[in-house]
């Protein structure tokens, strides 16, 4: 296997961690970022989403994985390598990591991978042109197998609750009736691993944990934890937030994951925030 990571992030960083045979090339927008992948031992190629890869960037590439953010003409990668990856011969497979937020708010109501797409803002419209983007980008049945992981709110070792509240600067929000999903990473390069081994072309799926939660309860649980007092609760219509802030208050969804376990055949090793918060705290402790 020969992956091309459009964007070396928190997820991609992690399914590596699962393809350890796997030749891993990952785009750098600067010679900085190209230097700090390099130290990784993470071969790189330029991309810094104005113009095409280099002629031979995709020699031999059989998986991409794609994790830049959309503009507001689209995905980058598809509008300026979309004529590369077609003509990539041995491309096997495209994953494209997109968000639940192309859902907009159900108000509490459950989503599957079948709901309308009803994106409430402008990064939820982007994404959902991004998917259509890379959906679109193949003709045929003889051409890779692309995949749109739509993902949940992101946590694990370095990037959950507990800096907050170490620093002092958690809060317990409180907005009736709140719940947001999550997934921890690891279960993310899980899931992108069990698409690899079984792709279907088209292939949408849900990437998040069984137990959509209030904010609230996920800092009090971590804290709880750290041994810590939790901070004082918050209405959220007196909380002072930044527009971007205030706008993820503005959706209220619980998502399934029922069509990952099912077709793919994945089993969660973290099915909740409390297992996930457990294990990020033990490797921080560890490590």
């Amino acid at each position: 296997m020969k992956l091309m990571c459009f964007g070396m992030g928190f997820s991609a960083k992690a399914l590596l961690a699962r393809l350890p045979d796997a030749e891993v090339v990952a785009t750098a927008r600067s010679e900085e970022s190209a230097q700090a992948l390099d130290a990784l031992g993470i071969e790189t190629v330029p991309f810094d989403a104005t113009g095409p890869l280099p002629d031979d960037a995709l020699d031999g590439v059989t998986h991409v994985l794609a994790s830049i953010p959309p503009d507001d003409a689209g995905d980058p990668v598809v509008r300026h390598c979309g004529a590369q990856l077609r003509a990539a011969r041995n491309l096997q497979w495209a994953g494209y990591l997109s968000t639940t937020g192309v859902y907009g708010d159900r108000q509490g109501g459950w989503v599957d991978e079948t709901a309308e797409l009803r994106p409430a803002g402008q990064r939820g419209e982007r994404r959902v042109k991004a998917e259509r983007d890379w959906l679109d980008l193949f003709d045929g049945a003889d051409r890779p197998a692309v995949q749109v992981f739509r993902l949940a709110g992101i946590y694990g070792p370095g990037r959950s609750q507990f800096r907050a509240l170490r620093e002092g600067k958690a809060r317990r929000l409180v907005k009736q009736g709140q719940v947001f999903s999550r997934i921890h990473v690891n279960d993310i390069a899980a899931i992108l691993k069990a698409s690899i081994e079984h792709p279907r072309a088209g292939g949408i799926y849900n990437v998040c944990d069984d137990l959509p939660a209030p904010p609230q309860d996920v800092v009090a649980f971590a804290a709880d934890l750290l041994g810590m007092d939790p901070p004082p609760e918050v209405a959220f219509e007196e909380a002072d937030l930044s527009p971007m802030a205030r706008s993820f208050y503005g959706e209220n969804k619980r998502v399934s994951n029922d069509l990952i376990k099912r077709e793919l055949g994945v089993t969660l090793e973290f099915p909740t925030y409390r297992e996930g918060l457990r294990a990020v705290l033990a490797e921080e402790r560890s490590g």
